[in-house]
């Protein structure tokens, strides 16, 4: 089993754009989409997302905040070892700017054109609660505290 940390998972996400993040339907069946991090990964527990409020991913998670996240890279000698991670937490949503500019950085005006002042623009906070991931051969999990999550 890994004895990898929290900081040492952070490190590794930094160089990996895409997610999956996962949600439950109206259904409940089970909906996954690509969601970019835009490399806003000082990680510690919490990973942030750009979307639209008219979009179905904020409606599931307003639905049922519990969500699901995957990462993979490559990591090891010349890149050949996989890397993967997934992590179990609660979403939340915001649409103060306050929280926008703490998260904004140039490459989201490509996705939202009127910047932080996108109408609908919404910030998905998850808040990791289990953590496991896969480095190779080595494999390890990490149970992250109950958070408040404001």
């Amino acid at each position: 089993m890994g004895d990898k940390t929290i900081e040492d998972l952070a490190e590794k996400m930094r160089d990996i754009d895409f997610a999956i993040l996962t949600t439950r339907t109206d259904n409940g069946a089970i909906a996954g989409r690509p969601m970019s991090n835009n490399r806003d990964v000082a990680f510690d527990g919490d990973s942030w997302f750009f979307a639209l409020e008219s979009t179905r991913t904020v409606s599931d998670i307003r639905r049922d905040p519990q969500v699901g996240l995957s990462y993979q890279a490559k990591s090891g000698l010349l890149g050949l070892r996989p890397f993967f991670l997934t992590l179990e937490g609660e979403a939340t949503l915001s649409q103060d700017k306050s929280d926008f500019a703490a998260h904004w950085n140039k490459d989201l005006d490509s996705w939202f054109e009127q910047g932080m002042d996108t109408p609908g623009l919404t910030l998905i906070r998850v808040s990791a609660r289990r953590v496991h991931y896969w480095d190779g051969y080595d494999e390890g999990e990490i149970k992250l505290p109950a958070r408040i999550l404001a």
